[in-house]
């Protein structure tokens, strides 16, 4: 199935529309409905969240959340992970953890599902790019690769077991091969 845009309207409108299962994301006047994930997504988003979180929560240094909507830049987008640095994840007057994020994530991550446009998805790190996240990762299960875009510089393939895959410079301590990667899709 291909992802076809639904009318265009203005960022206001789409906000006022009510959520969509699954999400719909807003870019460039238009909007688009994610696919359902199937079970390689699914597998592979969770584990890399809770992974993340395992490195990188304790200490206070980042957090990833799954299917979080993120508007900024004229956009509403739905990453599979936002990772937020701790001190850039928006609180409420309680001081929890708020319910509307409006900054692109410091780390954004996207995992291919068969019937998604892999440029529209593209598009997505891009406009995260642009507006200030340290990184994009694009992971295809399929075919068992990924593209990492580091802010400001050329994309880099990953599909060689031993490749140890690029990171931001605030997750060092956060290290993981493709092997590892796609271990996860194992049962």
């Amino acid at each position: 199935m291909v992802q076809t845009p639904i009318q265009a309207t203005t960022l206001e409108e789409f906000l006022a529309m009510p959520e969509t299962n699954p999400a719909s994301e807003y870019l460039h006047g238009q909007i688009m409905h994610k696919p359902m994930p199937k079970g390689k997504h699914s597998r592979l988003q969770g584990r890399l969240g809770s992974t993340i979180n395992t490195v990188l929560e304790s200490p206070k240094i980042a957090l990833a959340l799954p299917e979080l909507r993120c508007t900024f830049g004229g956009g509403s987008i739905v990453p599979d992970l936002a990772v937020f640095l701790w001190n850039r994840i928006p609180l409420d007057t309680t001081g929890d953890i708020a319910n509307t994020f409006s900054a692109p994530p410091d780390w954004t991550i996207e995992i291919l599902s068969p019937e998604q446009s892999s440029s529209k998805v593209t598009g997505n790190i891009l406009h995260c790019l642009e507006h200030g996240c340290a990184m994009g990762w694009l992971i295809d299960p399929e075919d068992r690769s990924m593209i990492v875009h580091p802010a400001g510089q050329q994309a880099i393939f990953f599909n060689a077991p031993d490749h140890v895959i690029l990171v931001p410079s605030f997750a060092q301590a956060f290290q993981l091969t493709i092997a590892e990667l796609f271990g996860w899709l194992q049962i």
